[in-house]
């Protein structure tokens, strides 16, 4: 369970990035962060994730959060299993090094994410998709019920894509808590039960359904969205389009 209560972030010597941000995440549900760049996505997630004090309001976990940032590479050529194996620093006693739990709990996180192969590539040399489901199964080594991402799509092609967004909501399935930000609206509505839309200095929270409007979408974005209702199986689902100016 995460829960934010009346939090409030600005960075030193500057206004607020956001302000009464006020919202609950129950144990095996997904909330998406949205809003423009710029917005206060990151540094929402770092909050909830521990990286970040608020300078107001409170942020309560159940433990710690597993954090997943955006993949960027790495300076340094690890193997991809001794990228996982970070995750297990909180385990591990000072001055020690991994044990046989820890690298069996790393070993069973990259068999989970599907990237077992991997083990023994250098993280420089992975794909930009390969690379992220490395730092999620390094968020999963930790053994922290709840995940904490930032823009886990970001430079990602569409089959990429959807092997990560797949994997979420396997897990969230499977009782994972998971909050995320995002850049696709069409992403939030297939994996959220709830979203916060970052609009000014106050988020905006509610469930998916209520939020992920095309009237609420047009006003965080600046253009024109619409949603379309379309039936996949049998059930009712709606997709996002966005109207290009193509003057």
């Amino acid at each position: 369970m995460l829960e934010f209560d009346g939090v409030g972030f600005g960075y030193s010597g500057k206004s607020w990035t956001f302000r009464g941000a006020s919202f609950r995440v129950p144990a095996g549900t997904a909330t998406a962060v949205l809003g423009p760049n710029g917005s206060g996505k990151t540094t929402l997630v770092r909050c909830a994730a521990g990286l970040l004090e608020p300078v107001e309001g409170s942020v309560n976990r159940d433990g710690a959060a597993g954090y997943v940032p955006q993949a960027r590479g790495s300076a340094f050529a690890y193997r991809a299993l001794d990228m996982v194996l970070m995750g297990r620093a909180r385990q591990i006693r000072v001055f020690r090094s991994p044990g046989q739990a820890d690298r069996a709990a790393a070993l069973e996180a990259m068999e989970r994410v599907g990237i077992a192969g991997l083990r023994d590539r250098l993280f420089p040399t992975l794909s930009g998709g390969e690379q992220q489901l490395v730092l999620i199964a390094r968020a999963i080594a930790t053994g922290c019920p709840l995940l904490v991402l930032d823009e886990p799509a970001t430079g990602l092609d569409l089959k990429n894509q959807v092997g990560v967004l797949t994997l979420l909501r396997g897990l969230i399935a499977g009782g994972m808590t998971v909050l995320l930000s995002t850049h696709h609206p069409d992403h939030a509505l297939y994996l959220a039960d709830q979203a916060v839309l970052m609009c000014g200095s106050a988020p905006k929270t509610g469930s998916a359904e209520e939020l992920l409007t095309a009237r609420e979408l047009s006003a965080l974005y600046g253009v024109p969205v619409s949603t379309l209702a379309y039936a996949d199986g049998g059930d009712r689902q709606r997709a996002i389009v966005v109207h290009y100016d193509r003057r």
